[in-house]
């Protein structure tokens, strides 16, 4: 099979595509044909062992896992002794982070705790959009276990890959949802169920007067004070995805029980609820760009700059 390997650490340059042996399903496992996949910052930062601290998991000299992509989606090719729900020939998606990646190969043997099956609405670009970025916006949102309907939410970087799965969670929730985004995305945001929206390059959020019940953050870019001001007396925040050091240490000495930051672990088990979002029709993908296989590195190399509303897919076969 082809696959798209990064043996050291650097930009989408270091990427190389290569031939090697399709893998074999173990216990457990089920090999899928990945027919889509989605690009995610996880694959960049890892691509560049940044920040440098995470190399002491990633590999301190060079990467652990040769074969990036988190997010795929297709049909199962075989199965692995002890897999009973899962034949050849079904629509499946998952989320690969905690299982050592894979994604960005035409084929991943993949442990059926992180395996579901895909939404029959959604294309295969569209499944393989969901897993990390919708599951980090449902873990955040409930990390705190406090959404409730009628709560005021607010979600930072609502047009991102889990800020526009967070306005959308959050709304199904029967909460009253602020987005706070750039101008161009206002309208998206809005779409996407907003009650109100903020356009950061004209207002800060944190110095409106305004409080909230409970903020997602997903940019990481302000500080345990000023997340502090934009709460409610009870209020509290969950900050998801890579933010700098010294945000990471300030929340852990400073921001006390009210504000954590949240690193997802995807299981079926919140796969299965993400569909049943699909399947009310209160959850949908954003897709910004799509990329051939081909083009891998170009599709990391857009998503690092910061700027793609929603989600960056990959067309791995036609359908």
């Amino acid at each position: 099979m082809k696959a798209f390997l990064s043996e050291t650490y650097g930009s989408p340059d270091v990427f190389r595509l290569a031939e090697i042996d399709t893998p074999v399903p173990g216990a457990g496992q089920v090999l899928v044909k990945v027919l889509a996949l989605s690009v995610n910052p996880a694959d960049w930062h890892c691509l560049r062992g940044k920040p440098l601290f995470a190399r002491a998991t990633l590999g301190l000299v060079k990467p652990k896992a040769t074969i990036l992509g988190c997010d795929i989606a297709g049909r199962g090719e075989a199965v692995g002794p002890g897999v009973t729900d899962v034949e050849p020939g079904d629509a499946v998606y998952a989320n690969l982070l905690d299982t050592g990646f894979g994604g960005f190969a035409e084929y991943v043997a993949v442990p059926v705790a992180v395996l579901a099956p895909a939404a029959p609405t959604l294309s295969f670009e569209e499944a393989a959009a969901i897993p990390m970025a919708a599951v980090t916006a449902l873990q955040g949102l409930r990390y705190h276990n406090e959404i409730r309907p009628g709560q005021a939410v607010l979600v930072n970087g609502a047009s991102g890959g889990v800020g526009h799965f967070g306005v959308q969670i959050a709304k199904a929730s029967g909460t009253v949802v602020t987005g706070v985004t750039s101008t161009s995305n206002l309208d998206l945001v809005r779409s996407l169920g907003a009650d109100h929206v903020i356009d950061y390059t004209n207002e800060d959020f944190t110095k409106t007067g305004r409080t909230y019940d409970l903020v997602l953050d997903t940019i990481g870019n302000r500080s345990v004070g000023e997340l502090r001001g934009a709460l409610a007396a009870t209020g509290k925040a969950a900050v998801t995805g890579f933010t700098s050091v010294g945000l990471h240490l300030g929340l852990a000495v400073r921001g006390g029980r009210r504000i954590k930051t949240v690193a997802a672990h995807v299981t079926s088990k919140d796969l299965d609820q993400l569909n049943s979002l699909v399947a009310a029709g209160k959850l949908r993908p954003t897709i910004d760009r799509r990329y051939s296989f081909a083009e891998i590195p170009e599709a990391v190399r857009y998503l690092e700059g910061g700027h793609a509303r929603g989600k960056v897919v990959v067309n791995v076969a036609p359908t």
